[in-house]
């Protein structure tokens, strides 16, 4: 036994042993507009948009960008347009990039390589991007982004989870629709938005928001669109149980989950 534990090593190579070290070529990745070959360059100066062709890769083999693309209710006639997958490819790439703006989307006009990863012809502008998205119905819209997150996270839902109910207060400047003076502890008489949100507890997993203009911050007015969220799953994916503030903890709230049998 001695001289079997003094012949192992502590920690062993394992599979490493046998596996090429990099820089070793190319890696072949499948993505969305196709086959590519990534390089790995050390010495290489990279953005952190190189990156993306990874992350890509993940969309296209879990099937995620092609069921986003399919019940896009984006559509367009004729050969006028800009295209579901051009204007939903531009949105991604800017999102991507940290924009939060639709002034920023400019900014990833310039690149060559990322829209030909996701099978795009070409990225478009702002306006583009503005005009496509009031084509979009609201309600055909939100049930089709709804869908989307639910079939993402599911496998997720399937363990012992903790549905965390909050409400935000968004300052807002300027005219935007919606704005109202309401409750503003950081903002006293400036009109803001009331975000009612639902997330899986210590994961930042985000199941939903719902917007509301600044004057409806109560909590009972966030529970329509937090029994329609749940509505849209099994009860073996429903949490074990909610927690939310004190702003949730009155009779009305407490016996509406005690009946739908939510502790």
């Amino acid at each position: 036994m001695r001289t079997l534990a003094a012949s192992q090593s502590t920690h062993p190579a394992g599979e490493c042993q046998n596996a090429p070290e990099f820089p070793l070529g190319s890696w072949p990745l499948d993505t969305p507009g196709g086959r590519f070959f990534a390089e790995w360059d050390p010495d290489a100066p990279v953005t952190r948009e190189g990156q993306l062709i990874f992350f890509f890769q993940f969309l296209h083999v879990g099937g995620r960008w092609e069921e986003f693309m399919r019940g896009c209710p984006l559509h367009y006639i004729g050969n006028r347009g800009s295209g579901a997958v051009n204007v939903m490819g531009t949105i991604l790439l800017s999102v991507l990039a940290g924009h939060w703006r639709y002034a920023h989307i400019n900014g990833v006009r310039g690149d060559g390589i990322n829209p030909g990863l996701l099978g795009m012809e070409h990225t478009v502008s702002e306006d583009a991007v503005r005009a496509a998205m009031k084509r979009i119905g609201e309600e055909q819209g939100l049930a089709w982004i709804a869908g989307q997150i639910r079939d993402s996270i599911a496998p997720v839902l399937g363990l012992p989870w903790i549905l965390d109910i909050d409400t935000s207060i968004k300052p807002l400047y300027g005219h935007q629709q919606g704005a109202e003076i309401g409750y503003n502890p950081h903002k006293p008489g400036r009109p803001s938005h009331v975000y009612h949100s639902y997330f899986v507890a210590n994961l930042r997993i985000s199941l939903g928001v719902e917007v509301r203009p600044g004057n409806e911050h109560a909590a009972a007015l966030g529970l329509p669109g937090l029994w329609q969220m749940l509505a849209g799953l099994p009860r073996s994916s429903w949490p074990t149980f909610a927690r939310g503030d004190c702003g949730f903890g009155n009779e009305n709230i407490m016996v509406e989950f005690e009946s739908r049998g939510l502790p």
